[in-house]
């Protein structure tokens, strides 16, 4: 029986829970899936900083752990990388939060093709000659961006609906 995508992504947390080394992250970390990537973001322990710094200077310790982790875990993130890529057939990308810092170190940007008529791209137009963007690509990812984050709890409950959905479509006959 075809396992849900819930299924599928719970198998990939377990499996990079039990692939990435101990230590690397302050808790078990993020693990983002769609049809084409597999995105990991772990945690990392805040440098150890005075309580009275400013704001900036606290932004570039983040920003140095970040970059200490990248450089140091660099050689096993492309084996493990390698090695799920071989076995979930989706590329890996990774990337490290210290605190409201986070970076993405490699990530997959996908094409995707759409037809859009002439008020839909005149929005994506608006927004590259006001600076906004600096394509239609980069404005229709912006746009995407913009739904994302003001309807959030809508878009989860609509995922967590096709879950639902996958579930009771797994218990059905098969179509073979």
């Amino acid at each position: 029986m075809a396992k849900t995508p819930q299924e599928q992504v719970e198998q990939l947390r377990g499996w990079f829970a039990g692939r990435i080394p101990e230590g690397w992250f302050a808790r078990s970390p993020e693990v983002t899936v769609d049809q084409d990537e597999i995105l990991i973001v772990g945690e990392l322990t805040a440098p150890s900083v005075a309580d009275d710094v400013s704001d900036a200077e606290r932004s570039a310790a983040a920003q140095g752990r970040i970059k200490q982790f990248r450089e140091d875990s660099r050689d096993d993130r492309v084996s493990i990388a390698l090695e799920a890529e071989h076995r979930f057939g989706r590329k890996v990308s990774w990337g490290a939060r210290v605190g409201d810092t986070t970076r993405l170190f490699t990530h997959l940007a996908a094409p995707v093709m759409t037809r859009l008529r002439q008020p839909e791209r005149s929005v994506l137009d608006t927004l590259v000659d006001s600076g906004v963007a600096r394509s239609r690509s980069d404005a229709l990812a912006w746009c995407v961006r913009l739904v994302g984050r003001h309807e959030d709890d809508w878009l989860s409950e609509l995922r967590e609906a096709l879950t639902s959905v996958e579930k009771v479509r797994a218990k059905g006959p098969s179509a073979a």
